[in-house]
């Protein structure tokens, strides 16, 4: 099966990703779900999984979360409450196991996305080892290194703040069932394969600059 496990909606600040545009995107391109991972958030994810219902697409929508720790990024896959961010890399994925919550490093080595750098020693189920938003392939093949190294499985997610782009990346996942259970238990044991393509570089340049006038204006606004 095919799942975007890095995909974020409206309910994240730099995104106006509609749950319906997104869903709509996962069918065209065949996937057969997807992880919606906003930022320090629950909710999108939560509302995500019940639009796809209402509307009847045979998609699995899996609630996550894009936790923000002090030492950058952490995604949970699976809880349905949110983690308190700033937290130390430890004590966020030590909350995230009390809530039952599949743990990913996104994009470890990108720096312009918070990536929290080393990884070694955490307690975490899988690496983003390809995201498609990388304008340069030296951070994935760095994390794709180090995940091997040290014995972690490789995934792989869109990053997608648009709904064009969901899918780009995808991860290959070996489960039994299309269920959120059988495709978080497939992740925990490894049986997982990343693939996609990598996102233009005028739609990451193009994302970019919407994200930074975005922050221009609600600093303007907090001013006022």
């Amino acid at each position: 099966m095919k799942f975007d496990l890095h995909v974020h909606s409206e309910y994240s600040k730099d995104s106006k990703s509609s749950h319906d545009a997104i869903l709509e995107s996962a069918r065209k391109k065949g996937l057969d779900g997807f992880a919606i991972c906003d930022h320090d958030t629950v909710e999108g994810g939560l509302a995500c999984e019940k639009r796809a219902l209402e509307l009847g697409f045979e998609l699995t929508v899996i609630p996550g979360v894009e936790v923000t720790c002090s030492k950058g990024h952490i995604l949970v896959l699976g809880v349905k409450q949110n983690i308190k961010p700033f937290l130390s890399p430890e004590e966020t994925i030590t909350r995230a196991r009390k809530l039952g919550g599949t743990v990913i490093i996104p994009h470890p080595f990108k720096r312009s996305s918070h990536g929290i750098g080393s990884f070694e020693g955490l307690d975490i189920d899988a690496v983003e080892v390809f995201n498609s938003r990388c304008l340069f392939n030296n951070a994935n093949r760095k994390a794709a290194i180090e995940a091997k190294r040290l014995g972690i499985p490789g995934v792989a997610g869109s990053d997608s703040h648009i709904p064009e782009m969901v899918g780009q990346a995808y991860t290959e996942i070996d489960a039994p069932e299309n269920t959120i259970t059988a495709v978080l238990a497939a992740i925990r044991e490894g049986k997982v394969a990343p693939a996609g393509k990598n996102t233009p570089k005028s739609i990451i340049l193009k994302q970019m600059s919407g994200s930074a006038r975005r922050k221009i204006k609600r600093k303007l606004f907090r001013k006022t």
